[in-house]
């Protein structure tokens, strides 16, 4: 079992039940699930590329990578419904928290210039998305077999009312915000 699912058990319940009076353990958010996203654009010119994309996400997550396809045509794109344009891995249980405690622990800490995460990203619902410039801070990727430097969003979906609540439940759970 992950050391944050522990954590979360123990610490994270008790410190939110305190901080928003609950009277039920069972009323405290938790994290439903971690969905990661990248957006292939080359796909066009290099058919390869969702394969390289789809393979770095299934390294990183330890799980394999749905295709995504486009649901509008976009002229101006010359993207056309139903094209294969990027490709998505959802994570739960006890695999979500064992990346988020790597994202969390070991990837962040590698961004160059890293001061912490955005907190402006809540949806208003809840959940929280931030996007990552490169793949290359995971310690799964290796440097010399990455064709393209890829970015991708993580989206942390939580059963939080509040945007109030889902940071306090990611600060406690060790997300980095940034000071504002």
């Amino acid at each position: 079992m992950p050391r944050l699912l522990d954590k979360y058990k123990n610490e994270v319940v008790q410190a939110l039940q305190a901080k928003f009076n609950y009277k039920s353990p069972m009323q405290v958010p938790k994290l439903v699930k971690v969905v990661l996203n990248t957006g292939v654009g080359d796909v066009k010119d290099n058919p390869k590329a969702l394969e390289n994309a789809a393979s770095e996400l299934a390294t990183i997550t330890g799980q394999k990578a749905v295709i995504t396809k486009a649901k509008k045509s976009v002229a101006a794109f010359k993207l056309r419904e139903g094209m294969s344009i990027g490709c998505k891995v959802t994570l739960r249980g006890d695999r979500m928290y064992e990346f988020v405690d790597k994202l969390f622990n070991v990837a962040l800490p590698r961004v160059r210039d890293f001061r912490g995460i955005n907190p402006n990203s809540f949806d208003g619902r809840g959940n929280f998305t931030m996007g990552i410039k490169e793949q290359l801070i995971f310690p799964e990727i290796e440097y010399d077999k990455v064709e393209k430097v890829r970015g991708m969003d993580i989206t942390f979906v939580t059963t939080a009312k509040t945007d109030e609540e889902a940071k306090e439940l990611l600060t406690l759970l060790g997300l980095p915000f940034a000071k504002s």
